[in-house]
């Protein structure tokens, strides 16, 4: 019987009428071609000479191979050659069905290794928006999750050893990432720059689970070491902060946000978790181990992924703008930061410093000047998020701040600047107060220590229009330690 392959119908299609062609195929390079759920889901979609071009085969070599086996070739010449956005597409797709696979059960160091031979050359940025694209259908984060474990095994694999003075972490260098790695290690290596401070953040980190990994190996407490790194909670909180919600907001990169934040969250409860184990001395070395191997994972996908797409993305301005919202971050791990001259030198002039025209009030009239020194001697933190969600004003508090409020997070919706988990729950917060079932919701705290009242309050116009919602964060440990003095006495 004589066997006619068209090149331009599908894997799927091809593979079901001649499903010897799946065992030749693989021996030609494409070897997730034996997945069955690959066939169904990408295969459906990539035809042999789709799949040539985005693999780097010879197309030659696959019809040479192919007649060799007995089959006669033809192609559909109305059918238009691949181009590179299809092919883009394409990739991103057979990156999807890997997920896919997880989720239907299969192995994971089986689809990883699937993963490493399919995509020698991908790119950080084209695997998160694969994960963006994921997202977007629907996926749960929590499968997204798997995807970035995948794809690190990637860089795993093909690092590339370098080191620098300003490298002690010694991140490694993928080739297809050579132009993003190289901004990263250059602005690494500007003293003060906050990429710099992240990555010997990420080094000191990197030596203290070394060194808990050698005790716990040994048959040792790693008390001492696993307490010191509860301080990589700032170092998450300022990725949290000033780098997820910009790539998010301003850039639509919002694959970290979703996934890396999350992870966050998850090492920062691990590591209270553990440290309290250690100091009740009933620590479970199992989970230990795996929260420190998890913490390390995200190190090396912090210095080859997140931040050479940050460093290939932000703009100079927006570095400086994060340099002088990181002032309000404590060190972390060790590590002080540096100044950072030529953000000094262009540190803009507080807000209302202009030309001192007096603002008209209900009970007065102030100068912008005036009115902005006010509000920032007031012995508590303000934020204002207006009718839109967008957050409009935060008061410079002399008071020290309970929580941090970048400059960078001015004009965005007030739901970025939280991570997932939370987001709901702010979004039910705001809606109450916006249709008015309550004028205002009190939080009560306990923050680095200190009793803290969050209050959150509708602000209303004169018709009663729902404005904004304005946040006051109050430190109450001076009045709680009156009270419970004078009811002592």
């Amino acid at each position: 019987m004589k066997k006619t392959l068209n090149l331009s119908k599908s894997i799927y299609e091809l593979t079901n009428a001649y499903p010897e062609l799946t065992e030749i195929m693989s021996s030609l390079g494409f070897t997730e071609i034996k997945k069955k759920i690959v066939r169904k889901t990408v295969g459906k979609l990539m035809s042999i000479e789709r799949g040539a071009q985005i693999k780097g085969i010879s197309l030659s070599k696959i019809k040479e191979t192919l007649r060799e086996a007995g089959f006669d070739i033809i192609q559909d010449e109305t059918t238009d050659k691949p181009n590179p956005a299809d092919s883009s597409a394409m990739r991103r797709e057979l990156i999807k069905s890997y997920l896919k696979r997880l989720s239907s059960g299969e192995n994971l160091e089986s689809v990883r290794h699937d993963f490493v031979e399919a995509f020698s050359d991908v790119d950080a940025k084209e695997i998160m928006r694969a994960e963006q694209e994921l997202i977007a259908e629907g996926e749960p984060v929590d499968k997204v999750k798997k995807m970035c474990d995948i794809h690190s095994a990637l860089f795993h694999k093909q690092k590339t050893a370098l080191q620098t003075d300003t490298q002690p972490a010694n991140p490694h260098i993928l080739a297809s990432q050579a132009e993003s790695q190289k901004k990263y290690l250059q602005a690494a290596g500007i003293a003060g720059h906050p990429l710099r401070t992240l990555t010997l953040e990420n080094a000191a980190l990197g030596k203290l689970i070394d060194k808990a990994f050698e005790k716990l190996g040994n048959g040792e407490s790693a008390e001492k070491e696993i307490e010191a790194m509860r301080s990589a909670a700032v170092h998450y909180a300022k990725k949290g902060d000033l780098l997820y919600p910009n790539l998010s907001v301003r850039y639509g990169i919002d694959g970290p946000s979703k996934v890396m934040w999350t992870v966050d969250g998850e090492l920062r409860s691990g590591l209270a978790r553990a440290a309290k184990d250690a100091n009740g001395k009933n620590a479970d070395i199992n989970a230990a181990v795996a929260l420190l191997k998890r913490m390390k994972e995200m190190i090396f996908k912090e210095d080859n992924i997140l931040f050479p797409i940050c460093a290939a993305t932000f703009t100079e301005e927006e570095w400086k703008q994060i340099y002088r919202d990181s002032k309000d971050y404590a060190p972390c791990l060790g590590v002080t930061a540096e100044t950072w001259h030529d953000a000094e030198e262009e540190n803009p002039a507080p807000a209302g410093s202009g030309n001192g025209n007096a603002v008209a009030l209900d009970g007065g009239a102030m100068t912008a000047e005036q009115l902005s020194a006010v509000l920032d001697t007031l012995p508590a933190e303000i934020t204002f998020v207006d009718d839109k969600n967008i957050n409009r004003y935060f008061n410079n508090s002399r008071v020290p701040k309970a929580f941090k409020r970048p400059q960078m997070a001015l004009g965005r919706e007030v739901f970025s600047c939280h991570p997932p988990k939370v987001q709901a729950m702010v979004k039910s917060m705001i809606e109450e107060l916006r249709s008015g079932r309550k004028d205002n919701v009190p939080v009560w705290l306990v923050k680095n220590g200190r009793h803290v009242l969050v209050n959150y309050m509708a602000v209303r116009g004169k018709n009663g229009c729902y404005l904004g919602t304005m946040e006051v964060v109050q430190d109450m440990e001076e009045a709680f330690r009156h009270f419970t003095d004078n009811q002592r006495g």
